[in-house]
Formats: C-alpha cells, sequence, structure tokens
C-alpha cells in the first residue's frame, strides 16, 4: 500500500523565536519512504537536524518575525496490514529489563504512576501480566473516558482524566500508560500519522495521532486507548515519555496558529487491494 502523507500549517510571530520541530517520520520508517521527507518553510530559514535522547527526528531553527509556513508531502510504502498482535505476549520481570527501558516505567510529566497505582492494581491485578492486562486496561479507558475536542487542555494529566472521564487522544493514552507504568509493564506515548484507512470516516477533521507501545518479549507493540481496534496505516513520527516528549511543533517564545492541515490517505491505483480513504481539511493541533 503506497500512503501519501503531510502537513501545511502556518504560524504568525510577532517577533523572532526559537523553534523545534519534530514532523519527520521515525528513524524506523525511514526505509519504507520513496520521496524525500524535508520540512519545507516559507520563507526560508537555515536549519538544524538532529536526533534527541528518544531517537526522534527534529529539526531546529529560528522563525523569523512575520507569517511562517511549514509544509511537506511524502510518499511511504506500507504494509497495509493492521497493527501487529501478539495475544500470548508475556511482560518482563522488572529485573530482567533492558536499562533502557527502566525510564518507561517511572512517573513522567502527565503520567502520575504513584498517584494511580492503587487503581490500576484494583482494576488489573486480576489480569495476566503481559498483553491480556494491556488489553484489558486499553478496553477500560477506551469505554469509561468519552472523547472530545472540547475536553482538550494542555495542563491535563492521566490523573484528571481518571477522575474527568473525558478529553482526546492524548488523555486516553496517558491514563493507559500510567496504568501500564504502574503494574511494571514498560509504556511510551506515541504520535504519528492515523487515516482513515480501511474504517468508515471519522466526522472529525484529520489531525496527527496519538497511541502508545508497551514491551512485551523483547520489542514494542502499538495500542490504542482512543480507538482500541487494530489499525491500517499507522505511520510512526515520534515517541517519548508522555506527549511533553513528542510535540509537533515547540516554539520558545509567542506563536499564533493560523492554519494547519494535515493529509493521510492511500493512493489508489498504487497496486494495493485494501480499501482505504484519506481525509484533508483545518483542525486543532490536539491529539
Amino acid at each position: 500500500m503506497l500512503l501519501r502523507l503531510g502537513y501545511d500549517m502556518q504560524f504568525e510571530f510577532s517577533e523572532p523565536a526559537p523553534c523545534v520541530a519534530q514532523l519527520r517520520v521515525h528513524p524506523s520508517r525511514t526505509a519504507d519512504l520513496r520521496t524525500p521527507d524535508t520540512v519545507k518553510m516559507e520563507p526560508a530559514v537555515p536549519t538544524e537536524e538532529y536526533s534527541d535522547s528518544f531517537g526522534n527526528q527534529c529539526t531546529r531553527f529560528l522563525a523569523p518575525a512575520g507569517t511562517l509556513r511549514l509544509s511537506n508531502t511524502i510518499l511511504l510504502e506500507d504494509s497495509g496490514l493492521p497493527d501487529a498482535a501478539s495475544p500470548g505476549a508475556l511482560s518482563h520481570p522488572i529485573a530482567q529489563l533492558p536499562h533502557e527501558m527502566l525510564r518507561f516505567l517511572l512517573p513522567s510529566r502527565y503520567c502520575e504512576v504513584d498517584s494511580l497505582a492503587g487503581a490500576a492494581f484494583d482494576l488489573f491485578s486480576g489480569t495476566r501480566n503481559g498483553w491480556e492486562r494491556v488489553q484489558a486496561i486499553c478496553s477500560w479507558v477506551h469505554e469509561k473516558v468519552l472523547f472530545g475536542y472540547n475536553f482538550a487542555r494542555p495542563t491535563k494529566t492521566a490523573l484528571d482524566v481518571f477522575t474527568e472521564r473525558q478529553g482526546v487522544c492524548r488523555d486516553f493514552q496517558h491514563l493507559a500508560i500510567t496504568f501500564c507504568r504502574a503494574l511494571g509493564i514498560p509504556a511510551r506515548y506515541a504520535a504519528g500519522y492515523l487515516g482513515d484507512i480501511g474504517v468508515p470516516p471519522a466526522p472529525s477533521p484529520m489531525d496527527f495521532s496519538a497511541w502508545f507501545e508497551v514491551y512485551l518479549e523483547n520489542r514494542w507493540w502499538a495500542f490504542d486507548a482512543r480507538h482500541n481496534t487494530p489499525r491500517i496505516g499507522r505511520v510512526l513520527m515520534a515517541t517519548g515519555r508522555d506527549a511533553a516528549d513528542v510535540a509537533f511543533f515547540t516554539s520558545f517564545g509567542t506563536a499564533i496558529l493560523k492554519n494547519f492541515v494535515v493529509v493521510s490517505e492511500e493512493v489508489r491505483g498504487s497496486g494495493s487491494e485494501a480499501p482505504g480513504q484519506g481525509s484533508r481539511a483545518a483542525a486543532p493541533i490536539v491529539v
């Protein structure tokens, strides 16, 4: 399956401001690219590329005063298969985890593991420790939390979501991540493209999406507490402890969003037999 992915966003700056964008696909998907993946800017400004501590590809630059446009369109080859699954996968004993996995068991900005440990144990300790437990967590969050863009706020944490039972994509994932960590399963936040491929079109405009990954049997597996079903065409862009680590755009100064468009769709006639459809529309930067 060939996917067309891209974005077009415009910001207004009253004065020059340092910025960092995480808008390129994750290094794990670089081999699938069929066209160059570069961040185009109007007006053109000097940029520096670097990898952060989580291995995400970042673009650093100084935005000039005035309007700045960031855009890109890429073609990427995808298997066309739903998210990989292994229902019998078990979790690792914490003492046997690789060193680099330990940080994904700890509390972070939006994931208060210590505050929700008791609730996690009460709700899920009776499940088998591994895939079964993660799926139980996913299903519980999916059923108990109400989705709505009007519920978004940048300071909302997992504890807030547990208390309020409402939020956007990122909130669903933060709560699920927190439950997993509290029960000894390494979990990280993931963000990227997820178009309406193989599913009915969503009534809301296309946006970047959030999901989470858990470490079971020596690899990361994708889970999605918002949709709670395997999806086709999920393309990773960045991972981190929570949303604070994977912001698509960070401005160290005031930036006013003027336009935002995301595209994630199957290229019809590309040789794929899988059904698919995409959408293109303005949307808020919330996931």
